[in-house]
């Protein structure tokens, strides 16, 4: 009977699953009190002709897709981080998780398609991204914004236009990629590595020329992250940062006192760009990319090593010929190009002030 009742609760999951699919959705919820929740173009709404979810439906659900291992880390850690795939369809980026002792999960959809940085709308400049060699380059904003879609964009394009070895450490793994020029070897916590300091760890002995890190959560991994742009190889990572300024910030001060003016020294050296974005509602549907970008020059590497990364803005401004540019003036050119709505642009602004001095 327990059997029957799993199977049933796994149908009824992955028939939710291929409702995120058909409706274009980036996100369901599930959780006790409400129906099933979709997120669509970033706006949530309760999905129609759905009941409203018990306990025993969330558990149900909830644990159905879930394997051992991760029914393990749920029960040692209260919420679990997973990816699972429906059948060939689709793939999703899962965060089961406890509030007010129920079960809760969130599902990310994870387009199959790695799409390139014109369908994204990015600006052009990040394609010099793909030519380096060796340095750090950073993809910050909040959850839900693109970060991970954007550096998916520019890995698979060293992967069709470069032979190197490139390996991702993931928590969990999202794009899959399809080997072209490049090898590409994937590595997911939990299952392939025990935590993202370790998989760094080991890359360095694993002849490798291009490390993709899902998050750098910690100093050990910043560290590591650091060293490794230091000694040859190219980096990318994200951080839950909101710009450039607060990023470089963080960075610093996840560290002792007494070590901060040797990370701000290997910072300044190693750190090739910060890319901060936020999806906006788009006219008419859908969303568009604001874009915040901070490039490597000799005025970035003096304001890191000086700690006077409120000059941010200004180096941005100032350098808008090299392909610069602050959030401002991203959300600035949407709204004149007719893509938002000022009011939506005031929103994620980070001064009003400038934004409507700039769609002037």
């Amino acid at each position: 009977m327990a059997q029957q009742v799993n199977i049933k609760a796994e149908q009824r999951m992955k028939k939710l699953l291929e409702i995120i699919v058909q409706q274009g959705a980036s996100d369901l919820h599930i959780s006790v009190g409400k129906p099933p929740v979709l997120r669509i173009d970033g706006a949530l709404s309760p999905l129609a002709g759905e009941n409203i979810i018990s306990k025993k439906d969330s558990e149900e659900l909830l644990l159905a897709i879930m394997n051992d291992r991760q029914k393990n880390q749920l029960s040692k850690e209260l919420s679990a981080d997973f990816s699972y795939e429906l059948e060939g369809k689709a793939r999703f980026r899962v965060n089961v998780y406890f509030q007010l002792g129920v079960l809760s999960g969130a599902f990310r959809l994870i387009n199959s398609n790695i799409r390139t940085i014109e369908e994204l709308g990015l600006p052009e400049i990040l394609r010099d991204f793909t030519k380096l060699s060796q340095g750090l380059i950073l993809f910050v904003g909040p959850t839900g914004h693109g970060k991970s879609t954007s550096m998916a964009a520019l890995l698979d394009e060293i992967n069709h236009k470069r032979a190197e070895h490139i390996v991702t450490i993931e928590d969990p793994i999202e794009y899959v990629y399809n080997q072209d020029l490049s090898i590409i070897n994937q590595r997911e916590i939990g299952q392939d590595a025990l935590s993202f300091s370790t998989g760094l760890r080991a890359a360095f002995r694993q002849d490798i020329d291009v490390i993709l890190v899902g998050e750098m959560r910690d100093a050990e991994t910043i560290g590591t992250a650091i060293t490794a742009a230091e000694t040859g190889h190219l980096i990318f990572s994200t951080l839950h940062t909101n710009d450039a300024g607060q990023t470089i910030d963080r960075i610093i001060d996840v560290f002792p006192g007494n070590q901060q003016n040797q990370i701000r020294s290997q910072l300044s050296s190693v750190l090739s760009g910060i890319v901060s974005q936020r999806l906006i509602p788009k006219i008419g549907g859908g969303r568009v990319a604001a874009v915040e970008v901070l490039l490597k020059n000799d005025a970035v590497e003096s304001m890191i090593r000086e700690n006077q990364t409120h000059q941010v803005i200004n180096v941005m401004e100032t350098n808008i010929e090299s392909g610069m540019q602050s959030i401002n003036r991203s959300l600035a050119g949407l709204v004149k190009e007719g893509k938002i709505t000022l009011e939506d642009a005031e929103r994620y602004a980070t001064d009003r002030d400038m934004l409507h001095m700039l769609i002037r």
